[in-house]
C-alpha cells in the first residue's frame, strides 16, 4: 500500500502533462507498506539506490550517498541485537 500526503498542492494538467504550479515551499510524504520486493544497487558514480516495491506495483526509491547507506546497514544492525522484531 502507497500512502501519499500532498499538503496543498495545486497541478496543471496541459496537452498531457502534469505540472505543478504552486509555491516551492510545500512538502510532501510517501509512505509505502508491504514491501514484496527489495533492491539495492550504484546509482550514478556517488551513490546507492535502495528500491522498494509492494504486490501492487508500487514503488519508492531512495538514493543514499554511501555514508547514508551505511548509517542505515549500522541502524539495522543495533535493531537485530536489541529489537523482538529479528526474533
Amino acid at each position: 500500500m502507497l500512502s501519499l500526503d500532498l499538503e496543498e498542492f495545486m497541478f496543471e494538467v496541459k496537452d498531457g502533462a502534469i505540472k505543478h504550479v504552486g509555491p516551492s515551499n510545500k512538502t510532501a510524504t510517501a509512505k509505502l507498506y508491504d514491501v514484496d520486493g527489495v533492491d539495492v544497487r550504484e546509482f550514478g558514480d556517488k551513490r546507492v539506490k535502495l528500491a522498494f516495491e509492494d504486490e501492487d506495483g508500487n514503488e519508492v526509491e531512495v538514493a543514499l550517498f554511501p555514508e547514508q547507506a551505511r548509517e542505515v546497514a549500522r541502524g539495522i544492525e543495533l535493531l537485530e541485537d536489541d529489537s523482538p522484531v529479528f526474533e
